[in-house]
């Protein structure tokens, strides 16, 4: 029996834009779907009804999977692709394997010889960088900083050192309600050469990217608030 196969669907980074964001191979990707494995059901169940495609939610099936999901879990995921139809991977927001759990049944799918499609969409990670004047060339993402405050200073040091002695671009982000947090005490440890940037909301309504060296943004005083943001630096 021939496989079926895996597709990475990209999902909206921002509310109320996903149509924007739907191309004609997601369409016929969705349209000939049944199976998802998901971050969380309601969100993807919300993002597929988003874009008005005539789908009929209650006929999809969905599987959930986060950083609790064992391995024996996973492979019965992929069953469905095992016994010969798609399946479609969703992460919450932006690419299913970036900063997000899909990446473990991804790697499972290239063990079972699966064929694995990513598909095109928005990467806030990927759109922060492109926006933000540093090197595209040579970057590095970390995720998540520390939340102690000694280690999150001693974090951010040791990755502006890298980023001088690779010549690398920094990125990483932050739970949305410490971002201002994050933001000063980056603005306090960084050099004031090194260029940092903050992608607040990409393509969303609140949109604002900010690029500029640690000495003017000292004298900025831009409140991030709770929108999702990207951060970014280079070492001058």
């Amino acid at each position: 029996m021939k496989k079926g196969v895996i597709y990475l669907i990209p999902s909206a980074i921002s509310k109320g834009i996903a149509q924007a964001n739907c191309t004609p191979q997601l369409k016929e990707v969705l349209l000939n779907t049944k199976y998802f494995v998901v971050e969380h059901t309601r969100e993807a169940r919300r993002f597929i009804s988003s874009l008005k495609l005539g789908i009929t939610i209650e006929d999809l099936n969905f599987k959930e999977l986060n950083k609790h999901t064992s391995s024996d879990e996973i492979k019965f995921m992929l069953q469905p692709a095992l016994d010969g139809y798609n399946i479609g991977v969703l992460s919450d927001a932006g690419c299913p394997g970036i900063a997000d759990p899909g990446a473990e049944i991804v790697k499972k799918a290239h063990d079972a010889n699966i064929q694995v499609v990513p598909l095109v969409g928005p990467s806030s990670i990927l759109l922060a960088l492109m926006a933000s004047g540093l090197s595209g060339q040579k970057f590095r993402f970390t995720g998540y900083l520390p939340i102690n405050t000694t280690e999150l200073r001693n974090k951010i040091i040791a990755l502006e050192q890298a980023s001088i002695r690779e010549q690398e671009t920094q990125i990483f982000i932050e739970t949305p309600y410490r971002s201002d947090k994050l933001l000063q005490q980056l603005i306090s440890t960084l050099n004031p050469s090194t260029i940092l940037t903050a992608a607040r909301d990409l393509t969303g309504s609140e949109e604002l990217i900010v690029s500029s060296p640690v000495s003017r943004w000292k004298t900025n005083s831009l409140i991030i608030g709770k929108a999702p943001t990207i951060f970014l630096f280079m070492a001058g």
